[in-house]
């Protein structure tokens, strides 16, 4: 079994006193399901599992459920013999998007007390929003991600000693000996081509196939465009067409959206297709970067309306796209491939994974900054810069950001592929694998309280 973070998290909620239904929200394919299945199964001598899409396409018993005793009711036609107590029985709500109105229930079904629930669902920032009431102080919403860095080297026999001892290292500012530095950088092109969905992690560590690895990644790649094409018809056609974009807008020189290529019409602005990345936002299909242009703590306070990176999710389905079958493209660090676009959407998926709201430094004459982080210890912004290549102290606009003494820079990072670690001024280089270290001590912050 894939080792997962969140599973502790789960773990410790159902068995805390506290009230709160835990809704863990994510894209499809990323493990909800499972790792939900698995805890329950090992806390709960009742188990209660419901798919409320199937139920949606099916017998659709739980569509007209507005009250605590109908959906007992409901519930007790399919698991009846299951319905002990609180303490022994967890009543799981899958795909629960499917009912808006029973995100709205699950207020009365907390305050009932009863029994124990969890659920689970995508899109569920834009399920919230059509509920007829958001069931405040009944939630706790938690988003889970495809497997990070870390993850994966545990899935590849990784021991928590190592990853720990490493750890240490990367607080200290301390470069790997370089026979570790050569495993963990070996184990990241690895990661560059597999990625982080739990159905193809299982498939290359049993295969070890990179053709079966890459029909999984196709497979959910094109279910993940689809599925947003069939969501809303009016906007389908748009929604696919931004989703098709990220990979070749990302192989640009400025990686950012233009609203203008998106249906080759001129005049049309961000604002015209504010719904169509909100559904890509929310389904986790996309990972969002924000422009800013005055890096003044908390960024968030200075974000561009107009201005936006999109990523996806997942870097394995990226490679995929990008290079196919051929692994030596990423094995072999090839001089004559830039893989400035897959590391950039590596450190964008840990640092969201890892608590981070994502944003990019944008001035017109001075150029871009891949990265910014808040930091909440010097109440100022932290510039991250990602270099793929041999070059990587090469970084003009990060030089002249951080020499600004109107934004208060106290350190800026650069990650390559380099294994020692220096200081020049404000500048730390770092190993690029070390991206699976930087955490948000304010992460909990976006684990939603409802």
């Amino acid at each position: 079994m894939l080792y997962r973070k969140i599973e502790a998290l789960i773990e410790s909620h159902l068995k805390s006193s506290s009230k709160k239904i835990l809704l863990i929200d994510g894209a499809r394919q990323v493990g909800k399901t499972y790792i939900i299945r698995y805890v329950g199964q090992r806390l709960f001598e009742n188990f209660i599992e419901i798919n409320l899409v199937e139920d949606s396409l099916g017998n659709r018993l739980f569509a007209g459920t507005k009250t605590v005793e109908d959906f007992y009711l409901q519930i007790s036609m399919l698991a009846g013999s299951k319905m002990k107590q609180k303490e022994n029985t967890l009543i799981f709500l899958d795909e629960i998007q499917a009912y808006p109105h029973l995100l709205t229930l699950l207020k009365f079904l907390s305050q009932d007390d009863k029994f124990t629930f969890i659920a689970s669902g995508s899109l569920l920032g834009v399920t919230l929003s059509q509920a007829a009431s958001i069931p405040m102080g009944s939630i706790r919403k938690v988003r889970m991600f495809p497997l990070d860095f870390e993850e994966f080297l545990y899935a590849n026999g990784m021991n928590e000693i190592a990853i720990t001892a490493m750890r240490k290292k990367f607080k200290g500012l301390e470069a790997l000996d370089k026979p570790i530095h050569d495993k963990m950088m070996d184990l990241f092109r690895k990661y560059l081509l597999v990625g982080g969905l739990p159905d193809v992690v299982n498939s290359y560590l049993a295969e070890k196939n990179i053709q079966a690895v890459r029909e999984i990644q196709s497979e959910i790649h094109e279910y993940y465009a689809s599925d947003a094409s069939k969501y809303d018809k009016e906007k389908k056609l748009k929604i696919r067409r931004i989703y098709d974009l990220i990979p070749s807008t990302m192989e640009n020189k400025k990686k950012r959206v233009v609203a203008q290529n998106i249906e080759n019409k001129r005049g049309k602005t961000f604002g015209d297709y504010q719904d169509e990345f909100e559904y890509l936002i929310s389904a986790g299909i996309a990972l969002n970067v924000q422009a800013i242009s005055n890096p003044v703590f908390p960024l968030i306070e200075s974000t561009g309306k107009n201005l936006l990176k999109l990523y996806l999710n997942d870097v394995g389905i990226l490679t995929g796209i990008l290079y196919g079958n051929n692994i030596r493209a990423i094995l072999d660090d090839e001089v004559s491939i830039n893989l400035g676009s897959v590391y950039e959407t590596v450190v964008a998926s840990e640092l969201i994974a890892h608590g981070y709201k994502l944003f990019y430094y944008d001035n017109r004459s001075k150029g871009e900054v891949d990265y910014l982080i808040d930091d909440y210890d010097s109440l100022s912004a932290v510039p991250i810069e990602v270099k793929s290549g041999k070059n990587y102290t090469v970084h003009s606009a990060l030089n002249a950001f951080v020499q600004n003494e109107d934004y208060h820079i106290q350190k800026a990072f650069v990650l390559s592929n380099a294994r020692e670690i220096t200081t020049n001024g404000k500048i730390t280089y770092l190993p690029i694998y070390y991206i699976m270290f930087f955490q948000n001590p304010a992460g909990d912050l976006k684990n939603l309280q409802f």
